[in-house]
């Protein structure tokens, strides 16, 4: 779960140290799930639900710890490394709300597991809606509880086992108050007029899936200083083996080579192994390591002009079907169209429709009548609430560039 730093005011609230009910041993075997499941089954009202992910030590995202509490079951902790089947208790919260804070973070995660909810609250996202200037967990609850959350147990490994007491205690708090919290953010919600928005944007929620990408290794931090389609392969070989061998190895990919040395590597003339030393972030690699990295290079600079990347991504935006000086313009008459919407209702530009969105909309030959532009937003992903927004706007800023 994403951390925040507190301001001076903040720093000065009550300290929540520890669950009212204190922190629950790991369940950790098929029996004691069983039980726990019973339990939040038999437990009544939203359930409170969060997950601990290694990213950045191990492979992928998957969760190593998952926290639940809803009302008459009190906390539950679960250890889905030991249980990576949790759909045990997917199905005891069949019907329930979750409530989650930054749910686009711990859905995939969750779901790998088994986990899918029927309907969900998210706390971070209803405080952006809310214009909070600063909307991670722990300073959420300090703005709406007014005591502060203990968060120097985020950025630890979770992967470790068995987990030290004082990282339990620091997940335990993760879920004891976020339905306190989303119950006054919720009240909030309605008295700012924006309930409606909200239950849209978790509706929404529902079906997230993250992004996946036809070419993943384009998106190597760094890439865009590469000129020639040659480094472009060369960064697709080594992310490619990185890739296989972190997998193989269940560690992150970043902690065998980081992506600034993959780029590094791919701009340096390299005629063996050891030239790839001369490259700092590689000097720690085995021999045997450098042997394959070298290999994946050869086979990069082999390889036929008609089998290199091209330089524009297949996942990228759709190219503008009119000249950029026509859509520069057009964008330099929308951006303050919808900062003035985001102003007047307390949010932030991006909120009231994804910039993209607008990027896209001001490369077509024509933008078109409100209702083109707010057909153009739904079918492309805009909420029902932001094509309401914007796409008046929007269409009377087009049109002013146009004449």
């Amino acid at each position: 779960m994403s951390s925040s730093t507190l301001s001076p005011d903040e720093a000065s609230l009550p300290l929540l140290e520890n669950p009212a009910g204190g922190v629950p041993e790991v369940v950790d075997t098929v029996p004691r799930l069983r039980v726990a499941a019973k339990r939040l089954a038999a437990g009544t009202g939203p359930v409170a639900v969060d997950a601990e992910r290694a990213s950045g030590i191990r492979y992928g995202h998957r969760a190593m710890l998952v926290q639940l509490k809803r009302a008459g079951a009190g906390i539950v902790l679960i250890d889905p490394e030991a249980l990576p089947d949790l759909s045990i208790v997917d199905e005891a919260l069949r019907g329930t709300e979750w409530i989650l804070h930054a749910a686009t973070q711990d859905l995939p995660c969750l779901n790998e597991r088994g986990m899918r909810p029927d309907a969900l609250f998210d706390t971070e996202l209803a405080a952006k809606l809310l214009g909070y200037e600063r909307f991670g967990l722990a300073a959420v609850v300090a703005r709406t509880l007014g005591v502060r959350l203990a968060k120097e147990h985020s950025n630890v490994d979770w992967s470790t086992r068995p987990l030290p007491a004082e990282w339990l205690n620091y997940a335990a708090l993760d879920v004891e108050v976020l339905i306190e919290v989303a119950d006054i953010l919720q009240e909030q919600l309605l008295q700012a007029g924006k309930a409606e928005y909200a239950q849209e944007e978790f509706e929404a929620l529902l079906d997230f899936r993250p992004r996946t990408y036809r070419e993943p290794w384009r998106r190597t931090s760094g890439l865009g200083t590469l000129k020639s389609k040659r480094a472009l392969a060369r960064v697709r070989e080594m992310w490619e083996l990185r890739d296989e061998v972190a997998r193989s190895r269940d560690i992150a990919p970043s902690k065998l080579l980081r992506d600034r040395d993959m780029v590094e590597i791919a701009g340096t003339r390299i005629s063996s192994p050891e030239d790839i030393r001369k490259v700092r972030g590689a000097r720690s690699l085995s021999k045997a390591g450098l042997r394959r990295l070298y290999l994946a290079i050869v086979h990069a600079d082999g390889l036929p002009e008609a089998e290199l990347p091209g330089r524009r991504s297949p996942d990228g935006e759709p190219r503008a079907q009119v000249d950029r000086m026509l859509v520069k313009a057009r964008l330099d008459a929308m951006k303050p169209a919808v900062a003035r919407i985001a102003e007047d209702l307390g949010m932030t530009h991006d909120l009231v429709v994804p910039p993209s969105l607008v990027k896209q909309l001001a490369g077509l030959t024509n933008v078109g009548r409100p209702s083109d532009v707010s057909r153009f937003l739904r079918t492309h992903g805009a909420r029902n609430w932001q094509a309401d927004l914007v796409s008046s706007a929007l269409s009377e800023a087009a049109a002013g560039v146009e004449g």
